[in-house]
Order: C-alpha cells, then structure tokens, then sequence
C-alpha cells in the first residue's frame, strides 16, 4: 500500500474516500484509530493508502477532481 492523501480534515477524507470507491478503488485509511485516542483534536493526520498499482489512477482521479 501506498499514501495518498494525509489529511485532518474528516470532510476532504470523506469525500476522496467516495470519489475513489465509486472509481473502484480499494482504500485503507491508516491511523483512524489513533487520531480518535488523542481526542480526534486534528494532531494526528490519517492517511489514505491505496494499492501501488492504482496509485498514478488514484492521483489523477484526485487531481481531477479538485481542479473542477
């Protein structure tokens, strides 16, 4: 797996998570357990991993998207 997006921000990690399943593309996002033992108070960033090969897919869809 590879990171794709970093983010603390729970609404920009929603979004990609469902710009990318409707693509079909698999995701994990990393560190969702331990952002919610701090306190879920942003200092620790989750991550958004995906599969090496839809990594350049998953970056474009991405980059799409924002830029629209």
């Amino acid at each position: 797996m590879k990171e794709l997006l970093r983010s603390n921000d729970p609404v920009r990690l929603s979004w990609a998570e469902a710009l990318l399943a409707a693509a079909g593309i698999e995701i994990v996002i990393a560190d969702r357990h331990t952002s919610i033992v701090e306190g879920s108070i942003g200092a620790i960033p989750r991550r958004i991993l995906v599969a090496e090969d839809d990594l350049a897919r998953a970056r474009a869809l991405l980059a799409e998207a924002e830029g629209a």
